[in-house]
């Protein structure tokens, strides 16, 4: 009866959720995230990660499927770590490059960061940016420390990690 007990153990611990009681469903799949923003960016901060978040959001509501011609990628950014990597998050989340002219760079002071979604076929657009909240949180995450941040933005809500800049 133990050996039966310990198997229920273990069944029932894998099927639990290990997520945090404040992440949010839409969050997307962390080992498919993580792989495919550390296979563009080389690592998976939070800031890279965050990028990620808000181009799987924008993807989803323009109606477009990763890899889309149709998808215009504008990022407005300082040059500087932790702004810049947001682009790489929403190429990993959107299929975008800048080699597919599909992905590109303003230059914009930090306080102005943000990044606008274009279904080029309507025009339909949206702009997103991190919450101030976020920004305060994740900003200069000692190097030691990023992939654990990472892996936490995936976990947080949306309107925790982003929100949309009104037109």
């Amino acid at each position: 009866m133990p050996r039966i007990l310990s198997i229920a153990l273990l069944v029932l611990a894998a099927c639990t959720s290990s997520a945090p009681p404040n992440a949010h469903p839409s969050a997307p799949a962390s080992d498919v995230a993580i792989e495919r923003v550390a296979a563009v960016h080389g690592g998976a901060g939070p800031w890279v990660v965050a990028g990620y978040r808000m181009g799987e959001y924008a993807r989803t509501k323009l109606g477009l499927e990763r890899g889309s011609f149709d998808m215009d990628i504008v990022h407005f950014t300082p040059r500087e770590v932790q702004y810049s990597c947001i682009a790489d998050g929403a190429a990993a989340a959107t299929g975008a490059s800048l080699g597919r002219l599909n992905l590109t760079l303003s230059e914009a002071p930090a306080p102005e960061t943000r990044t606008t979604y274009r279904r080029k076929s309507t025009g339909q657009a949206i702009t997103l940016r991190v919450t101030k909240a976020f920004a305060a949180r994740y900003s200069n995450v000692p190097r030691a420390k990023l992939a654990d941040a990472g892996r936490e933005v995936l976990t947080l809500r949306d309107e925790d990690v982003f929100e949309v800049v009104p037109s």
